[in-house]
């Protein structure tokens, strides 16, 4: 894979997006760390890839602000260059609601970071990588607007907004070289999904086809990909990474 440039991984002090960060560093890119909180697991994950002969820094910053995304890629700018990737993986809570219990502010709590947060970090990168004459967009979506199950209305919705997202913006950005894409992933756990019994796992492997769990390495090469020269002319695109579980 021939990859430059600096990268912006948003939630990436642990789970999908360290994992992404790493194989991303691993490449050859500088990595920017983002984390709201845990600034020692953003350092562990900013070590690691030192360590392995990688280029990375952590960013501080709530990627829901205005001000502080627009202070977060300037910073990044500042200390490893010109933002010309950015995968948008940072998440909140993901409370399960019925219908008769949603309320509007239920579906803000998930708008907010998977529609009003992508479009920030696109706004604010996207000078650097239309000077570039290339850049590269990722959202980290979800198989969930495949499965559609109850309770997850709120979820769902916004992770399907994502998608419009991306196949509009890969239109309106791929003049100017920018390319745009969703990963979306099934259920792949990580250290929030510490308290999930043997027996739910099992009963999830069950209807993959595959017959595995899926593992954050899955979801980091699908991101790999699509950040290098081997996917420049693939944009609008939602890949889905879940084992065939969502096969109609």
């Amino acid at each position: 894979m021939s990859v430059a440039g600096v990268v912006l991984v948003t939630g990436a002090s642990r789970g999908l997006g360290a994992s992404i960060a790493r194989a991303l560093a691993a490449d050859g890119w500088a990595v920017a760390v983002n984390y709201r909180h845990g600034a020692d697991a953003a350092g562990a994950v900013v070590d690691g890839i030192r360590a392995a002969g990688g280029t990375a820094e952590a960013f501080e910053a709530d990627v829901t602000d205005e001000a502080s995304v627009a202070a977060l890629v300037t910073a990044v700018t500042d200390r490893l260059g010109p933002v010309t990737a950015l995968v948008a993986n940072a998440t909140g809570p993901q409370p399960e609601v019925t219908v008769e219990d949603l309320t509007w502010d239920d579906h803000l709590g998930q708008l907010v970071f998977f529609v009003k947060s992508p479009t920030l970090l696109v706004q604010a990168a996207l000078p650097a990588m239309r000077a570039a004459g290339t850049g590269r967009v990722v959202l980290i979506g979800s198989d969930m607007v495949d499965r559609a199950l109850p309770g997850w209305s709120a979820y769902v919705a916004a992770k399907a907004a994502q998608v419009g997202l991306a196949r509009t913006w890969a239109r309106e950005l791929g003049p100017h070289g920018v390319t745009v894409n969703v990963v979306a992933p099934g259920w792949v756990p990580v250290e929030r999904h510490a308290g999930v019994t043997a027996d739910a796992v099992a009963q999830y492997v069950a209807d993959i086809p595959l017959g595995r769990i899926g593992r954050p390495e899955d979801v980091a090469a699908a991101v790999r990909w699509l950040l290098s020269d081997a996917a420049s002319f693939v944009t609008g695109e939602r890949v889905t990474v879940n084992g065939g579980h969502t096969i109609g």
